[in-house]
């Protein structure tokens, strides 16, 4: 069975229309008042939500707020593309553009809309679907388009995400068949476009569905910016009570191991599992000490401050004496 995508959707801010301020009790003045004092925050012209609300979404929540308030202020149904329609599927965004929602329109329909990215193309009615009364791409014209149009490094995140749950099956399975399918599937609608093709097909080479999260996308490509070679992921090693234990990279031939640690596995609930804070850093101190003795390989963490630049990636790297191996060559040759 495919991974199953978080229901971004279903948790986006809730909608509050200048109609139903105004039906509670709200002036005009006061909406106002309090847009301007940020308990409300406008998204669109006569669409607020909550200001609490806001502040605490993620930034997929604020896309699909967004995208909800267009949807209800349209006389024509929009359909929602690039990374709007990512966001609705389910799949993790780096960096978005948080202000504006991307649609997709017949070359001759004119004008523009505040707040709204308007791409011209066809929109055949099979690349169309519904997810959660909202329109918007499938999943394969989502990740062509994002591959044609967005940055290296968001495009990856999201055909990495894609990928995970077209070929993940369960306990870091991945089917490589069904991986393949679905690139190539993607590749046949991204060249359909005069625009982007070369840029898709970079992402598409690239793009592994075994990286299970955006910062292990954006490490990866980090990674090979640096230079290091045979990158291995998802690297199992044997646990002391039978089972496995995995690491998300290993270097060089697992010449050293590296993961990416959000904090977030710290702090949330469902992946404590009924733990404490302190009960998981132990259990992960533990972890990492057997990893490191069975191994003998040094294991080196690193978060999203790391990742910002593949110079801080290779800045913490080198604190643990871990180098791409033509640049350790290259200094050896040099004494």
């Amino acid at each position: 069975m495919p991974v199953p995508l978080h229901p971004y959707a279903s948790d986006s801010p809730a909608l509050l229309t200048y109609a139903s301020l105004i039906d509670h009790g709200l002036a005009d003045r006061a909406i106002r008042m309090q847009v301007a004092g940020g308990s409300l925050v406008r998204i669109r012209p006569g669409v607020y939500v909550s200001g609490d609300e806001w502040h605490r979404a993620r930034p997929e929540h604020r896309v699909l707020a967004r995208a909800r308030a267009l949807d209800l202020t349209s006389s024509d149904r929009p359909v929602l593309t690039h990374e709007t329609a990512a966001a609705l599927h389910g799949l993790p965004l780096y960096r978005p553009d948080g202000a504006r929602v991307h649609v997709t329109l017949p070359p001759e329909r004119p004008g523009a809309v505040v707040g709204v990215i308007r791409h011209r193309g066809e929109m055949p009615a099979d690349d169309v679907t519904e997810i959660d009364g909202l329109l918007c791409t499938t999943l394969s014209r989502t990740v062509a388009d994002v591959a044609r149009t967005a940055t290296f490094e968001q495009a990856v995140t999201v055909a990495d995400a894609a990928l995970r749950h077209i070929a993940g099956r369960g306990a870091r399975e991945y089917d490589r068949d069904a991986a393949s399918a679905f690139c190539a599937d993607v590749r046949r609608i991204a060249r359909r476009s005069a625009h982007g093709v070369a840029r898709a097909e970079r992402v598409l080479r690239f793009a592994d569905g075994r990286s299970q999260l955006p910062g292990e996308s954006i490490s990866r490509i980090r990674l090979v910016e640096l230079g290091f070679g045979d990158l291995e992921l998802q690297v199992s090693v044997d646990a002391p009570d039978g089972g496995s234990y995995y690491v998300d990279f290993g270097i060089e031939g697992r010449r050293a191991l590296g993961e990416f640690d959000g904090a977030i596995k710290y702090r949330d609930g469902g992946m404590l599992d009924g733990r404490t804070t302190a009960e998981a850093f132990d259990r992960e101190k533990r972890r990492e000490d057997w990893i490191r003795g069975t191994t003998g390989a040094p294991l080196v963490r690193w978060g999203w401050p790391d990742v910002a630049t593949t110079a801080t990636l290779g800045a913490r790297l080198a604190a643990f004496g871990i180098r791409p191996a033509r640049v350790v060559r290259s200094r050896r040759r040099t004494r």
